[in-house]
């Protein structure tokens, strides 16, 4: 297979020489980050799937490889988000596993609320991968030689930033609001020194205490001394004090200083990062300078990921609120579906995931590569796409076991309002030769499609079928439309499945027109068969368009359908 044809093993390969360069018959690390000071979403989602599919095809291979989900619950607690009572405003500035849960929550604190969907969704999307809490790596001393040669190299770090800061004037601050943290600082990084530069009047401290008092960073580093390593701060709250940084565990370096660090500290061969991240000044390209001069290591490879939409949506940032998450997404699709569409697209390439009617396409696109990729028609590309979607280096994800189209069950669903009885009727009709019996022949993917019925179909776009027959209309019908109806009624016995259905409701135009069932249409053809459509979904749910009209008589049942369409 050509590298351009799969991009997952062309990085692969890099990985693993790189790594083999870099520390020969080590475990190679692969890396993400992921901030929960909101939503974990379907943006940040990128963060993880890319280094994922990437470390699965190395342990594929045979070779021993760690993916590290770096949690950033450390971080400082930046806004408010739409929704949550304002009095959660005192605690901005503080790390966000001191922030209190949002109101109802049952976990310990706001970052806890924030990590454990998306840890629920990791675990169903079969991404294998070593969490490192980073409160839990400051606040037990673990970075503490790390920071302390941060401190030392102050002046190093200070000249290294002093390259990308904006000379003359100061720089316009960048625009953050509603951004991810790490989104936010790499745009802060595109500027002048800011809050994260760590930058003070006394001079630059790559270090940031959180108060001993008030719990929040917004504190000046006013004086430190390399050899006590004693640190004084003053905080806004009015406290000062004075502290040994050999001891004190209460504090981060800057974001900028912080990254490079873990690099070094993990041994990181493969990252990937945003687009925010390839300007001058981001955090990506000032953390290259910092790792290789200050911490003597070497910036992990990886590509530039490009953004994830919504259909109908903007680009998201969890601290807007109400942004799709993989939870959400997972409620609505199977995980190897959600996986294809991060494993079939190179990380530079943005697309949407769709919530709308579009999600009934993609999982037809879905459902014929897995027809291709069975029958050995597929490209070589779409074979290792649908492996990496389908299977993990573990073994298998869970599949439905009877496949029905997601369109035909999300009809069934819609029209029977998921009553499980009336429900079964129908998926037992679809096929007379191989009938399903059971409603777990068809699960997790009827569920997905229920869910995505009852929560994404606005209320006037459910369908409805009527009670009574539309005595009005039928009684004005011509003979034309009347007969096309004595037809389709004379036929149900004998085409009572999907297929012969589909068959019956295509072919009465076609034998009124004096052709053959199986007959070409014509443009006059197409035209007369859209006005009977039309007229049996005005008839059957008093709309002129609804599900496909094969399912819908199929969910309606032959009597009631004579009783709605007997002109």
């Amino acid at each position: 297979m050509s590298p351009e044809a799969d991009w997952v093993s062309r990085f692969a390969d890099e990985v693993i020489a790189e790594a083999e360069r870099r520390a020969p018959g080590k475990p190679i690390v692969c890396a993400s980050g992921l901030s929960p000071s909101g939503p974990v979403h379907l943006g940040n989602l990128r963060e993880v799937m890319t280094p994922h599919l990437v470390a699965d095809e190395i342990r594929r291979r045979g070779h021993e490889v760690v993916h590290i989900i770096s949690w950033d619950d450390f971080d400082r607690f930046r806004k408010v988000p739409a929704g949550i009572d304002s009095s959660w405003s005192e605690h901005i500035g503080k790390p966000l596993t001191t922030v209190p849960a949002p109101p109802g929550s049952t976990y310990a604190n706001w970052a806890e609320h924030f990590k454990a969907p998306m840890i629920a969704a990791l675990e169903e999307l079969g991404v294998e991968y070593h969490g490192i809490s980073q409160t839990a790596q400051y606040t037990s001393g673990v970075y503490r030689e790390q920071i302390l040669l941060a401190m030392r190299e102050r002046e190093r770090i200070d000249a290294i930033l002093d390259r990308y800061r904006t000379k003359g004037k100061p720089a316009k601050k960048p625009q953050t609001q509603g951004l991810d943290e790490a989104e936010a600082a790499a745009a802060e990084g595109s500027g002048a020194a800011s809050e994260d530069d760590g930058s003070a009047a006394a001079g630059y401290f790559p270090y940031k205490p959180y108060c001993s008092v008030c719990d929040r960073d917004m504190t000046t580093v006013t004086a430190y001394d390399d050899a006590s390593t004693e640190l004084s701060y003053t905080c806004v709250c009015g406290h000062s004090e004075t502290v040994r940084l050999s001891e004190f565990n209460r504090g981060k370096l800057v974001w900028k200083v912080d990254w490079p660090m873990r690099w070094a500290y993990e041994g990181v061969v493969f990252e990937p990062s945003g687009v925010d991240h390839s300007s001058p000044g981001s955090s990506f390209v000032v953390g290259g300078q910092i790792v290789k001069e200050i911490f003597g290591a070497e910036q992990p490879i990886g590509p530039m990921y490009a953004f994830v939409g919504i259909s109908g949506m903007a680009k998201m940032s969890s601290s807007k609120g109400a942004v799709p998450t993989p939870a959400d997404a997972l409620a609505i699709m199977e995980a190897p579906l959600l996986r294809w569409l991060y494993a079939r697209r190179r990380p530079n390439q943005s697309f949407k995931i769709a919530f709308d009617q579009e999600i009934q396409r993609t999982y037809d696109e879905w459902d014929t590569l897995g027809r291709k990729v069975a029958e050995g028609i597929a490209l070589p590309a779409d074979v290792a796409a649908h492996t990496r979607a389908a299977t993990t280096a573990a073994g298998p994800l869970p599949v439905t076991p009877r496949p029905v189209p997601y369109r035909t069950l999300a009809s069934i669903v819609d029209i029977t309002t998921g009553h499980a009885e009336q429900t079964l009727r129908i998926l037992r009709d679809l096929d007379a030769e191989r009938p399903i019996t059971s409603l777990d022949e068809v699960r997790p993917r009827l569920d997905r499609a229920e869910r995505w019925i009852t929560t994404q179909v606005p209320a006037e776009q459910r369908t409805r079928v009527r009670d009574e027959p539309d005595v009005a209309l039928l009684t004005s019908l011509g003979e034309r439309e009347r007969e096309s109806l004595r037809l389709l009624l004379d036929g149900l016995d004998d085409h009572w499945s999907l297929d012969g259905l589909t068959a019956l409701v295509y072919g009465v135009p076609k034998v009124q027109a004096g052709l053959t069932p199986d007959a070409k249409p014509t443009p006059e053809l197409k035209v007369a068969q859209r006005e009977f459509f039309a007229l049996l979904y005005t008839l059957l749910v008093s709309r002129d368009t609804g599900p496909r009209l094969p399912t819908l008589l199929l969910a309606v049942g032959p009597d009631r359908a004579r009783k709605l369409l007997h002109p």
